[in-house]
């Protein structure tokens, strides 16, 4: 498990507005802006509870951000349309297509995933197995 994923952002503004509309698919929501003395950035979480955490902000090194040849993000759904409604909503929202919703059984027998680049080139996975759920 993690604690926070931390996604850099050369355009904050649209990053935000990005990150609010997918993430909101998969219910997760943003947290009350704070002043913590970093960089400018947002936060979201899933409603009542703290952690774990996702946040865009500008980098602390004060360096432009760059995705990570490599570096997926992945976010589990709670349905197979919670996936598709996370990639169209992604795509629309100027994200890029690197793989449409659909099962993917080469990872297991009940992986339905859909993959995409956030307008930033932040490589997304959005997946749904029933087991994330037990």
């Amino acid at each position: 498990m993690f604690s926070h994923i931390q996604i850099g952002a050369r355009d904050l503004t649209r990053m935000v507005a990005f990150y609010d509309a997918v993430l909101g698919c998969l219910g997760l929501e943003r947290m009350p802006s704070e002043d913590d003395s970093g960089p400018p950035g947002e936060g979201w979480h899933q409603p009542g509870k703290h952690w774990p955490q996702v946040f865009v902000q500008v980098p602390i090194n004060g360096l432009p951000a760059t995705w990570g040849n490599g570096m997926q993000v992945s976010f589990a759904a709670d349905s197979q349309q919670a996936v598709r409604d996370a990639w169209e909503t992604a795509i629309d929202m100027g994200g890029f297509d690197e793989g449409a919703p659909g099962p993917r059984p080469q990872y297991s027998k009940d992986y339905y995933g859909a993959y995409c680049r956030d307008p930033e080139g932040n490589k997304l996975c959005f997946v749904h197995t029933p087991d994330m759920h037990d």
